[in-house]
């Protein structure tokens, strides 16, 4: 039986209906798939950003750390500078007042002979040696005399061995020189410097490092000319 017209149009509007409804319903699932996607990258591009902004601020905040232990190493360093060289300059100052007062210690006559005599035992121990000679200033001739004589007998109770001094009168110290003496072993090449000046300088270098044990012996190059006369003292 054939559709009438009506029929027709009837039929054809519904498959119409059909299809946009269809069509409708997968736009709405492709939107729908669309939004999730843009949801999904949104999310991943925010917790990327999220993620470079706390790496470059804790970047920052570390740089901002590092300067700040530089420059308190700095301030630090500038005022351990600032503290050492007003104790060299104090220090500088006492050295430079004790020298001044170093000459009127070998003039004073009560004091000096005292301090030959432990300057020359020390000297003794420092070495060791059955044989010394001793350089001193010219004008401190006889004072030093004097201290061998009395220290030489305390020396040999205290090793328990005999000892030769000499005096080098062939070399005598610098008259420059505060007072004190030098002592060498036989062929010359240990020397204790036990002159004023060197045991203040002594005395200033374990000020500055602080109390350690001292060096006792060091090498002379100097060679005493044959020929030389000597006091011998045994």
């Amino acid at each position: 039986m054939a559709l009438s017209d009506a029929d027709v149009q009837k039929q054809i509007k519904h498959m119409m209906a059909f299809i946009e409804q269809e069509a409708n319903e997968k736009a709405e699932e492709i939107d729908a798939k669309a939004e999730e996607e843009f949801n999904i990258e949104k999310g991943r591009l925010v917790q990327t950003q999220r993620l470079k902004i706390m790496e470059y601020y804790e970047k920052k905040e570390k740089q901002i750390e590092q300067q700040k232990k530089i420059q308190m190493s700095n301030l630090m360093n500038q005022a351990r500078l600032k503290v050492l060289k007003a104790r060299d300059d104090m220090i500088s100052e006492m050295l430079s007042e004790a020298r001044q007062r170093l000459a009127n210690v070998a003039k004073d006559p009560a004091r000096y002979p005292a301090l030959m005599d432990g300057l020359v035992l020390q000297g003794f121990y420092q070495l060791l040696e059955t044989k010394v000679t001793i350089r001193c200033r010219k004008q401190d001739l006889q004072v030093l005399q004097a201290a061998i004589q009395k220290t030489i007998p305390s020396y040999k109770a205290a090793v328990k061995n005999n000892i030769e001094v000499r005096i080098d009168q062939d070399n005598f110290l610098s008259p420059d020189i505060s007072g004190g003496i030098e002592i060498y072993n036989a062929d010359g090449k240990i020397k204790v410097s036990n002159t004023l000046e060197s045991r203040l300088d002594l005395m200033a270098q374990q000020y500055v490092t602080g109390p350690r044990t001292p060096v006792r012996r060091r090498r002379c190059c100097t060679r005493r000319p044959p020929g030389r006369q000597e006091t011998v003292c045994s």
